[in-house]
């Protein structure tokens, strides 16, 4: 049955390392014979410079009749004058809310090679591998009501947090079976101390604790696992939180590994259909100038031959191929202090020819 892949590279660097991703997706295409059907589509700021909307209609709809969404980066300051409907970072949301992607995976992992590149010291930071699961689309950034009151003095603003106990269960569920099939641990993250809703998080976190006895359940609160990150990051397996803790939590632990270009995620909904990002954002500084890392988008592809296209050896084959890339000492701008590195467009064709040679 063919699957249906949506490539949206959307603005800067996104459009750099989504073409990177897209030749190594052809690759395998071939070399594989896969009956999988790749179509692309613009959005954020360039799909308003076109359409006047960051996300059309039409793209909308067929991101929902697709498997697996690749998606780049979006935004820019050329944007940065629009009004908040329509910026650029609208996109984003509005594809998460409609494919009800709750499940946001975030891998921090590292490649003991590059410990250097960390900030942290090398006996803290080597052999990290960490899976963070947030919440994606409940919590304060969805909540309602929600609004700027400008006719008050002073004037204010509000946002509401709000989980009910299905939108906490589903997300537990997928936490506790990711620590089902890794290392078993899994730490729960909120502000119990302070907020109602992150208690009743807790609670109902707690109770599920034993219909996995095999998992080592703790719950910790999000200021001291910011803390914990960067004097132990060692020390978890996974993490579970919200939308607004998960988003803080998941770019410190990104940050750990050196360089915010090695790291993929996963949103997913409840039917396996995904959309895959790097954890990067559009790096407007550095758009155009061939210096992007592609691995992350790269790796991205390989979780999403993992989750939503049933091809998990690929998957395996492609994080074999970027291990092999940097085991022979291949550089990216930011894994390295050297003025001799090789350009975004290098990356693809030497991680194909690593995937020949399996």
């Amino acid at each position: 049955m063919t699957k249906q892949i949506l490539i949206l590279p959307g603005d800067g660097i996104g459009k750099e390392v989504t073409a990177s991703a897209v030749e190594v997706l052809n690759y395998l295409i071939e070399a594989h014979n896969l009956d999988f059907q790749v179509l692309e589509k613009e959005v954020g700021g360039t799909s308003y410079d076109l359409h006047g909307k960051p996300l059309t209609d039409e793209t909308l709809e067929i991101a929902k009749k697709s498997d697996a969404v690749l998606f780049g980066a979006v935004g820019g300051p050329q944007w940065d004058h629009l009004g908040w409907d329509v910026r650029p970072e609208q996109a984003l949301l509005g594809l998460r809310k409609s494919l009800g992607l709750f499940a946001n995976l975030r891998p921090a992992f590292l490649f003991n090679d590059l410990a250097s590149a960390s900030p942290l010291k090398n006996h803290i930071i080597e052999n990290l591998d960490i899976l963070i699961v947030r919440e994606l689309t409940g919590g304060v950034y969805f909540g309602e009501p929600r609004g700027l009151v400008e006719d008050a003095s002073p004037k204010y603003a509000f946002n509401t947090m709000v989980y009910n106990e299905d939108e906490i269960r589903r997300i537990a569920k997928v936490a506790f079976e990711a620590a089902m099939n890794r290392n078993k641990k899994l730490c729960s993250v909120e502000k119990a101390n302070v907020l109602e809703v992150s208690k009743f998080w807790r609670d109902i976190v707690t109770e599920m604790g034993p219909e996995y006895p095999e998992v080592e359940l703790s719950h910790q609160l999000a200021d001291n696992t910011a803390m914990q990150l960067v004097l132990n990051p060692n020390q978890y397996d996974v993490i579970v939180s919200g939308n607004l803790f998960g988003d803080i939590l998941s770019d410190i632990a990104a940050t750990l590994t050196g360089s915010i270009g090695m790291l993929p995620s996963a949103s997913l909904n409840s039917s396996g259909q995904g959309m895959y990002e790097p954890c990067h954002g559009s790096a407007p500084d550095i758009a155009g100038q061939g210096v992007a890392n592609p691995l992350a988008m790269i790796s991205s592809l390989a979780m999403a031959l993992e989750y939503s296209l049933d091809r998990k050896d690929l998957a395996v084959k492609i994080e074999s191929a970027i291990k092999a890339f940097i085991d022979e000492g291949h550089r990216t701008k930011d894994i390295t202090t050297s003025a001799d590195f090789i350009k975004t467009h290098e990356v693809a064709p030497i991680l194909i020819r690593f995937l020949k040679n399996e």
